[in-house]
C-alpha cells in the first residue's frame, strides 16, 4: 500500500469513527418531545411522545397516526354510511357477514363484557340511542312513547349477535350495532400499538378523554392527568391521578344531554328500560391495562348506577373512581385498586 492509499484509508476510518461517535452522542441526548393534535371520531386527539430516534419526526408520526385513525373510523363509525359497521347495520338479513379482524376483536370484547355485566353493556342499543336523539339522527321533537320503545326493543339485545369463523351475524335483520361505548378506547389502543411499532415507548395518547400512557416521563416522573369534575357549567378538576403505564377512561352524563319539560335526558341508555339513565351516579373513571376495556367498563358502570356499580367493581376488583351527586355536592367512591393512582400524585 503506497503512502497516498494509506492516508486515504486512515482518513476514511477516522471519518467513520467520528460518524459513529456523533451517532452515539445524539442517542445519549435527552429525547425530543413531540406533541400532536387533530380531529377524529367526532372529537379530538392529543398525543405527546418522547423519542431519540431521528428517523421519525412530527409530520411522519402524525401521518401514520391519522392513517390508523381513519382506518378505525372506516371500520366502526355509525356516522359514515360507507363504514364496515354501517354496511353491516344496513344488511337487513340474518345471513352472516365476513368482517375485518379489527371489527371482530372489538365486537367480541363488547360481547364478553356484556356477558360479564348481564347485558348492562349492550352495543345493540343503537336504535334506542337514535330514537332519543343522541345518534346520527337529529334530536326528536317529542320524547319517545312507550309504544315506540317496545317496537325497537324487539330487535335490541346483544345476545342477538354472534361471531363464528370471522363472520358476524344477527338473529333479527333489524339489529343495529353502535360501538361508541368501546371503539374510541380501541382507537387509543391502536395508536399506542403504532407508536410501539415505531420504537416509541414513552407516550401519552388521548382521544376524547380516553387515555393510554406508557413509560412515564424522561425525568422519571409519572404522567399526571386530571379527571374532570362532572359539571356542565364549567371545566374544573375533580381529582388528579398519576401513573406510568396503563389506560384510563371516564364516562359521564354531564356533557351530552338535553332537558325536555323540566326533565333531563342523558345520552347513556339503560338497556333494561330502553330509556336514558336516571340515578345519582354522574361520573365513572376506570383504570385498566387496555383502553378498549376501560372504555367499555366505564359505560357499563355508569348504566348500573351507584350501588350496583360499587358492588360490581368490588366483585371484579376493578380500579375505579365513582362520583355521586348528593344534596351537599359530590361524593367519591375509590376502589382499593384505584387508590395508588391518587397517592402517587404527591
Amino acid at each position: 500500500m503506497n503512502v497516498s492509499t494509506l492516508k486515504h484509508a486512515l482518513a476514511s476510518k477516522l471519518w467513520l469513527a467520528l460518524l459513529g461517535l456523533a451517532f452515539l452522542v445524539s442517542c445519549s441526548d435527552a429525547p425530543r418531545v413531540i406533541k400532536m393534535q387533530g380531529a377524529t371520531m367526532g372529537t379530538s386527539y392529543h398525543i405527546t411522545v418522547y423519542s431519540k430516534d431521528p428517523r421519525y419526526g412530527k409530520e411522519e408520526i402524525q401521518r401514520r397516526v391519522d392513517t390508523v385513525l381513519e382506518q378505525v373510523n372506516a371500520q366502526m363509525s355509525t356516522y359514515d354510511p360507507e363504514s364496515e359497521l354501517s354496511k353491516f347495520n344496513q344488511h337487513y338479513s340474518t345471513e352472516p357477514v365476513v368482517i375485518s379482524r379489527a371489527l371482530e376483536r372489538v365486537v367480541s370484547r363488547a360481547i364478553e363484557i356484556a356477558d360479564e355485566t348481564n347485558g348492562v353493556l349492550d352495543v345493540t342499543v343503537g336504535p334506542l340511542v337514535n330514537l332519543w336523539g343522541f345518534g346520527p339522527q337529529n334530536r326528536p321533537e317529542e320524547v319517545p312513547t312507550q309504544a315506540q320503545l317496545d317496537e325497537i326493543e324487539a330487535y335490541v339485545g346483544y345476545e342477538k349477535l354472534a361471531i363464528n369463523n370471522h363472520q358476524l351475524s344477527k338473529s333479527h335483520p333489524k339489529v343495529y350495532v353502535d360501538l361508541s361505548t368501546i371503539a374510541k378506547g380501541y382507537g387509543v389502543d391502536r395508536v399506542a400499538s403504532l407508536l410501539e411499532d415505531l420504537g416509541i415507548n414513552q407516550y401519552l395518547v388521548e382521544i376524547g378523554g380516553e387515555i393510554v400512557a406508557s413509560g412515564g416521563k424522561p425525568d422519571n416522573e409519572p404522567w399526571r392527568l386530571a379527571i374532570e369534575k362532572p359539571v356542565s357549567t364549567e371545566r374544573a378538576v375533580q381529582q388528579v391521578v398519576s401513573f406510568n403505564e396503563g389506560a384510563l377512561a371516564t364516562s359521564g352524563d354531564y356533557r351530552n344531554f338535553y332537558v325536555e319539560e323540566g326533565r333531563r335526558y342523558s345520552h347513556i341508555i339503560d338497556p333494561e328500560t330502553g330509556a336514558p339513565i336516571q340515578h345519582k351516579l354522574v361520573s365513572v373513571s376506570v383504570y385498566a391495562n387496555d383502553c378498549m376495556s376501560a372504555d367499555a367498563y366505564a359505560t357499563a358502570l355508569m348504566v348500573m348506577g351507584p350501588e350496583r356499580a360499587k358492588a360490581f367493581a368490588q366483585q371484579h376488583k376493578l380500579a375505579v373512581m365513582l362520583v355521586f351527586k348528593t344534596d351537599e355536592g359530590f361524593q367519591e367512591f375509590v376502589s382499593p385498586q384505584f387508590e395508588p393512582l391518587l397517592q402517587a400524585k404527591s
